[in-house]
């Protein structure tokens, strides 16, 4: 299934990065059962994808507070991230995606809005051979506050030069597409992994 772009001569693409770029959200959601299941803590596959895009530290903090635990943040970042790094060589582009890529590089400039961290983000592109395509990446530590606020995509905007409202956000999940909207951005919405393997039957 082809990605339908909303009409307008856009100067600028912003993408997400996990489960839009890449492949990754079946395998970052293994990541996570990992290095829970460490701790005893449940984390059901439903409530990884309603929280996609927020930062790694923000969904653990959470977890501790819900599940009444004491897991340390830093140690259970790194966990998860040390399972997901030995995963990158089977790491595969989302092909609506990259057909975007591919077909505008050169034209307009690139930049990666994503929640993980700057270490996970260059990972996953080098992987697929994909982190010279971008002009900048915005990653987790490079603002205050996550998405849905729009701060992160406004901060891509004034690093390309860009007016926002001349950008087109790629996302996959609502709390992106909400951050996109806030700061005045037009946006295309990425089915997630399941959604695609219908559209191609």
């Amino acid at each position: 299934m082809a990605l339908t772009l909303p009409t307008g001569d856009f100067r600028a693409y912003l993408f997400d990065c996990d489960g839009t770029i890449v492949d990754s959200m079946p395998v970052h959601y293994a990541a996570w059962r990992s290095a829970l299941d460490e701790w005893g803590c449940e984390f059901p596959e439903e409530q990884f994808y309603a929280w996609g895009g927020r930062p790694v530290a923000d969904i653990i903090a959470d977890l501790n507070e819900r599940h009444g635990l004491a897991m340390p943040v830093d140690m259970v970042a790194y966990r998860q991230e040390d399972h997901y790094r030995r995963s990158l060589p089977d790491l595969t582009a989302v092909p609506e995606v990259l057909a975007h890529i591919e077909d505008a590089h050169g034209r307009v400039p690139f930049a990666v809005v994503s929640g993980s961290t700057r270490e996970s983000v260059t990972a996953s592109l080098t992987a697929l051979g994909l982190l010279d395509r971008f002009e900048t990446l915005v990653c987790a530590g490079d603002y205050a506050r996550a998405k849905p606020d729009p701060e992160c995509f406004l901060l891509a905007a004034r690093r390309l030069g860009v007016a926002p409202a001349d950008c087109l956000v790629f996302e996959d999940t609502e709390l992106g597409v909400q951050a996109a909207a806030a700061a005045g951005m037009a946006a295309v919405r990425v089915p997630q992994p399941w959604e695609r393997v219908a559209g191609r039957r």
